[in-house]
């Protein structure tokens, strides 16, 4: 079994977007209760989480972005103005502590008090770029953590997987030139945000750390575990990370309403699976896991339970 963390915190819940948005409130409940019933929380670790600051958050979002999201929630709008996301007089509040959480679990791999961690965050983060949020997304919790990671802590080079069915567009905007970050997504396409085609690989100091994996609907673990397999294996081998993120989205399990690949609970037991034993050879195991779409409730909760229990080596 492995030490494996848990960081989540009720007050994410404060981003209200109300019953009948997708990305509303249950959806921390429902993998919250999940594996409370299921008895997994008391085997796991409980890592305390906080709110992150300015400068935690300026690692990858500009001053003056930070300060607009403040400034219009503050003034009670209903909508970001950069994009799609909705919020509320709580929604800065909660952002942060979102994004605050994942820099908690990624100081807890590194003081070696677990060996990887899970975080129940909302919002969501990889659609937010530097200086724009879109796509239920205020802030960048697995680029700010990522960006942490290297300032913070001893990671050189940071390998983020994006599962998601969605593209993260923002994550890939804010490491294109980076150098320091292999980002790896699978993904739908063609399908919001229209981004992730496979020639968007990266310029400069960046060139070749972008991999895009884009499929078509009504793909599943044949595609994305022939990815996995084919392309991420052999450019991680060749990257060799101090530190495995990933962008956790289940939206891309069957019989989401946001996506429509095929993935089932099995297959994200078996892709967390490939990356943990990635993360064994090149970082000691050092793997944190960050909650970003995934839409039908009962799905959400059931390949969140599938994937915790591959983390703790319990599937």
């Amino acid at each position: 079994m492995h030490r494996t963390g848990l960081v989540a915190d009720p007050r994410v819940k404060k981003h209200e977007t109300g019953y009948d948005h997708p990305e509303q409130t249950a959806r921390f409940s429902a993998i919250l209760n999940r594996l409370e019933w299921t008895g997994l929380v008391p085997d796991m670790v409980r890592l305390p989480s906080r709110m992150a600051t300015d400068d935690e958050l300026a690692l990858a979002h500009t001053r003056d972005y930070i300060a607009l999201v403040e400034t219009e929630v503050a003034a009670h709008r209903s909508h970001l103005s950069t994009g799609d996301t909705d919020i509320c007089p709580d929604s800065a509040t909660a952002a942060r502590l979102a994004s605050g959480c994942v820099l908690s679990a990624v100081d807890a791999v590194f003081s070696r008090e677990v060996e990887n961690a899970f975080c129940i965050v909302r919002p969501p983060g990889h659609h937010a770029s530097t200086a724009m949020g879109m796509g239920f997304c205020l802030f960048n919790n697995i680029a700010v953590a990522a960006r942490y990671a290297r300032h913070k802590q001893a990671a050189e080079r940071v390998l983020i997987v994006d599962w998601d069915v969605h593209h993260g567009n923002g994550t890939q905007d804010i490491f294109y030139q980076d150098g320091k970050v292999l980002f790896f997504s699978t993904h739908q396409s063609p399908w919001y945000p229209g981004t992730g085609e496979h020639s968007e690989t990266g310029e400069g100091a960046g060139a070749g750390m972008i991999i895009n994996c884009p499929f078509s609907a009504g793909s599943g673990r044949a595609e994305i575990m022939g990815a996995f397999r084919e392309q991420l294996l052999p450019a991680a081998a060749a990257f060799q990370p101090d530190l495995v993120l990933i962008s956790a989205g289940f939206d891309s399990r069957i019989n989401d309403p946001l996506g429509h690949f095929r993935l089932t609970d099995v297959d994200f037991r078996d892709l967390t699976a490939i990356l943990l034993d990635l993360a064994g050879k090149f970082c000691g195991g050092r793997v944190v896991s960050v909650l970003e779409g995934g839409y039908n409730l009962e799905g959400l909760a059931l390949a969140s339970e599938a994937h915790v229990r591959a983390l703790m080596g319990d599937a």
